[in-house]
């Protein structure tokens, strides 16, 4: 190859730069118009913070880092001592040092003025468009402050350090630590999502604690500082908790026999641990453990929401960013037609799961004291988290493709959003479980059902299809016959119909006409890029662009 080959070869024509430098927050006007109607407006000083560091290079070189280099467990020291250590790259422990000092798990309970869980919503969207791994530990040390609350002395103990906007990994106990992160331990080899049929057993020790014996399928992020669990006393299923370490400094007996080698998630640890007489402390009454825990699971959904809409927002990010810089067949991507339906309706489905993820958060804020928010929390909680999952894969997909070869190489962000979508659907409760979670709340609440009917209504505006959609939906739910078989449906009717309410309310013409058109009215194809004719794409692109 001659010197001037050689010069072509190493010049980078026609590739977008690197997208770094740019504030996620500032640059995204629908989000902020969301936090802000929805009472968290407050919190934008801190938002500009992290969207900041999320556009920032630093940011992205340490999620690259923490998910290529993997947490390896070592079950002993070189002396032959169980230790049950899982060692991360540096990135992943600065990664949860940026993420626990911003408070991303503490901010709805410390906060004390209304529109927290609206304020905290908004950081953890933005902190899931750069590095999904750490929002484990996150969200689980948010979720787990709900239920530690059910024992005086625990929460006494736990509680000041679990909402410390700090991070401290050393494996030592609670009182040597600034502080404390907790996971979770709920799922074993027989039963999977059905917890009553767990086998651990708890057998009552003389101090009032108990000793835990038995073996879990899922321990995720096992370098917690304690865990939340489920095991069988002579009363049924009880929820317990167990510090990783005991006040004389000894570890407990909780061993860990291996990690998970995972599709996605890389950057957090998720493990099979067994109990050989694990101390714990029981949380909740004998038999109640899985209501015990109804109320993390309702929080954790929560996070799962956001997290979904949050990852939509970076991955849209990256499409349009690569379109607005690639050019091909004479003109950039951008400004191809059929490219330009295709981001036109991915900005579509991001402003819609921003709109839902945003006003469930409201309805958490206000649900301590209104019965109509709380109604509609728990009904919308389940719905949202399944029809927010099922939707991010098929999203990551066509983002990707967007970037073509760009995209699929690890280089890229797009292949671990791609690998970390499916995880959102199969934790905390799979799509089934999700379905079945909203036809219990509807037979336990039957004006939840009223209310988020209500709530869809209020953005129809006469509108005839949304219309005949409710409608639709309302036939659906008084047809109890084979209403299990049905919940898929009827969870995505509702989904829908309250998405395209919201973007009647709330978002430009061109957005909410076009969502009308190709969610509601059906003029829809089977994949992303079908919007029907008359749908302003440009508008659309223009109000989620960075540029």
């Amino acid at each position: 190859m001659n010197d001037r080959s050689t010069v072509l070869a190493e010049q980078a024509s026609n590739q977008p730069p690197l997208l770094v430098g740019y504030n996620a927050w500032a640059l995204d006007p629908i989000l902020r118009a969301a936090v802000e109607r929805e009472g968290g407006g407050w919190i934008a000083e801190r938002a500009h913070q992290l969207g900041e560091l999320v556009g920032g290079e630093r940011m992205q070189l340490l999620a690259e880092q923490a998910n290529r280099h993997l947490p390896q467990l070592r079950t002993h020291d070189r002396y032959g001592e169980r230790i049950d250590a899982v060692d991360y790259h540096p990135a992943y422990h600065e990664l949860m040092t940026l993420a626990f000092g911003a408070g991303l798990h503490s901010l709805a309970w410390k906060a004390r003025r209304d529109g927290a869980f609206v304020a905290r919503a908004a950081l953890n969207y933005l902190w899931n468009q750069a590095e999904n791994g750490t929002s484990c530990p996150v969200i689980m040390t948010f979720a787990a402050v709900q239920v530690m609350r059910n024992d005086a002395q625990i929460k006494a103990e736990w509680e000041p350090k679990l909402l410390a906007d700090a991070y401290d990994p050393n494996p030592v106990h609670l009182s040597h630590k600034r502080a404390a992160t907790v996971g979770m331990a709920m799922t074993e080899k027989q039963g999977g999502s059905d917890l009553r049929s767990n086998l651990t057993s708890a057998t009552e020790l003389a101090d009032g604690a108990y000793a835990l014996e038995g073996h879990k399928w899922f321990c995720s992020a096992p370098m917690s500082d304690g865990f939340l669990t489920l095991a069988r006393t002579g009363a049924g299923v009880t929820c317990f908790f167990a510090p990783r370490s005991l006040a004389d400094g000894s570890r407990n007996a909780i061993h860990i026999q291996r990690l998970k080698n995972k599709c996605g998630n890389s950057s957090n640890a998720s493990s099979e641990i067994e109990y050989h007489g694990a101390w714990a402390r029981r949380l909740g009454k004998e038999g109640r453990g899985i209501a015990t825990l109804i109320e993390m699971a309702h929080l954790t959904r929560f996070d799962i929401v956001v997290a979904c809409a949050g990852m939509m927002r970076g991955a849209l990010n990256q499409a349009l960013h690569h379109c607005e810089h690639r050019r091909a067949f004479g003109k950039r991507l951008v400004e191809q037609q059929l490219m330009q339906n295709v981001l036109a309706d991915l900005a579509l489905e991001t402003e819609a799961a921003t709109l839902l993820a945003m006003r469930l958060a409201r309805a958490l804020d206000q649900s301590a004291r209104d019965p109509r928010e709380r109604s509609l929390s728990r009904i919308l909680t389940p719905v949202a988290k399944y029809w927010l999952a099922k939707r991010t894969p098929a999203f990551m997909f066509e983002a990707m493709e967007c970037l073509g070869g760009n995209g699929y190489v690890e280089e890229a962000p797009m292949a671990r959003f791609y690998r970390e979508a499916p995880v959102n659907s199969i934790w905390e409760g799979s799509g089934n479980v999700a379905c079945l979670d909203v036809l219990r709340s509807m037979q336990k609440q039957p004006d939840s059902v009223a209310v988020l009917l209500s709530e869809i209504r209020a953005g129809s505006g006469g509108d005839p299809h949304l219309a005949l959609l409710v409608d639709a939906l309302e036939t659906q739910l008084a047809e109890t016959d084979d209403i299990e078989q049905r919940a898929r449906r009827i969870v995505e009717m509702a989904a829908l119909a309250l998405q395209a309410s919201l973007m009647a309310q709330h978002a430009a013409p061109a957005a909410a006409d076009a969502f009308f058109s190709s969610r509601v009215q059906g003029d829809w194809g089977h994949a992303f890029g079908t919007l029907p004719k008359g749908a302003r794409c440009a508008e659309i692109i223009a109000r989620s662009s960075l540029g």
